[in-house]
């Protein structure tokens, strides 16, 4: 969390990986929550369904941003250029998540919203090379720091998954006998 504050301080891209289950959305979407001026959009395939999502979480900021008439009605040009005045408005800094094979047009949306640095972005993928969403390598163009997580060392795991089941209240009476055999199974992945 520091290393994501002080990059988004420094106005950086960065590239959060890790295996599958490991913690990036949670990691992403708990930064976003004390975040002004970030915007989280995930699952998305379609340059409209991108456009979509980034412009609600826009009007969902509280800065001021008005939503004009029926954006349904709006070609997805005009939604990407509803979308450039309002990045204009403040220093904003989009938040990609779950990106598992979009279009090359919603990398190339992507790009162009970067404005070249000045809006960062935050991508979580599973690789560091991000090989595994296909589509999304032009946009290793985009100067970006990486941080990789890891598998937690097994006592840590462990603890996370104590933690974890009285969150959400889960009770079995074997418990604390089988949370130590999940946390070996899973190698320390904390999903």
């Amino acid at each position: 969390m520091d290393r994501l504050r002080k990059q988004v301080g420094i106005r950086k891209s960065l590239l959060v990986f890790g295996p599958e289950g490991v913690g990036k959305s949670r990691l992403l979407r708990a930064f976003v929550e004390n975040q002004a001026h970030a915007l989280y959009v995930g699952q998305m395939r379609s340059p409209r369904e991108f456009a979509l999502k980034l412009l609600q979480v826009l009007y969902d900021s509280d800065d001021g941003i008005k939503a004009p008439g029926n954006l349904s009605a709006l070609s997805t040009s005009s939604l990407k250029g509803v979308i450039h005045r309002a990045l204009d408005t403040h220093s904003f800094l989009m938040v990609l998540d779950h990106l598992d094979a979009p279009s090359r047009v919603v990398t190339g949306m992507i790009k162009d919203l970067h404005y070249y640095g000045r809006t960062p972005v935050i991508f979580a993928a599973r690789s560091p090379h991000m090989k595994d969403i296909g589509t999304l390598r032009p946009l290793r163009a985009i100067k970006l720091e990486r941080i990789k997580l890891k598998n937690l060392r097994p006592q840590i795991a462990l603890e996370f998954a104590r933690r974890e089941a009285e969150r959400v209240e889960l009770w079995a009476s074997n418990l604390e006998a089988t949370l130590p055999s999940l946390v070996e199974w899973s190698d320390g992945n904390p999903a």
